[in-house]
């Protein structure tokens, strides 16, 4: 019989052990729940302080969707490696994006709902199903496949 896993949170020092990102470029603050093997459901509160605002556009502040993206992706990213034993040495890499598609708009003070689902793992490599959502409404969604390497010696 096999046993339910318990749902993990993370607060951003768990996140930061887990991912190589740093501000400006870590775009995850918050795991709510993270069953692994399985899902993730995690969160970015967007700030007009993101240095992206700056330029897109002045005046005009939107999010811009290669970001979500990313975010999406670093949230699988930490969906991988809570199923990993240790992430030492190890790199998650996009390998690939198909199906996506912006709904709406991200901007300053949206809480950015991020979640990804496992569709397939096998070997190094995984694909997952990655939503974004703004107030119950879906801001974007994408399959993302990733690969699992190992770092460069320094």
């Amino acid at each position: 019989m096999e046993m339910e896993q318990k749902p993990l949170s993370m607060d951003i020092q768990k996140i930061m052990q887990l991912l190589p990102h740093r501000y400006p470029f870590l775009l995850v603050d918050r795991v709510v729940e993270c069953v692994p093997g399985s899902h993730i459901r995690a969160y970015k509160n967007v700030t007009m302080n993101e240095p992206f605002f700056q330029g897109h556009f002045p005046g005009v502040p939107i999010m811009p969707g290669v970001l979500i993206l990313e975010a999406l992706a670093q949230t699988g990213g930490l969906l991988a490696a809570s199923g990993m034993e240790s992430t030492e040495g190890k790199l998650f890499l996009f390998t690939g994006l198909d199906g996506v598609k912006f709904r709406r708009q991200v901007v300053p003070g949206d809480r950015l709902e991020l979640e990804c689902s496992n569709l397939r793992m096998k070997l190094r490599m995984c694909k997952m199903d990655a939503k974004a959502w703004v107030d119950g409404k879906l801001a974007c969604e994408a399959q993302i496949t990733a690969a699992i390497g190992d770092k460069p010696a320094a």
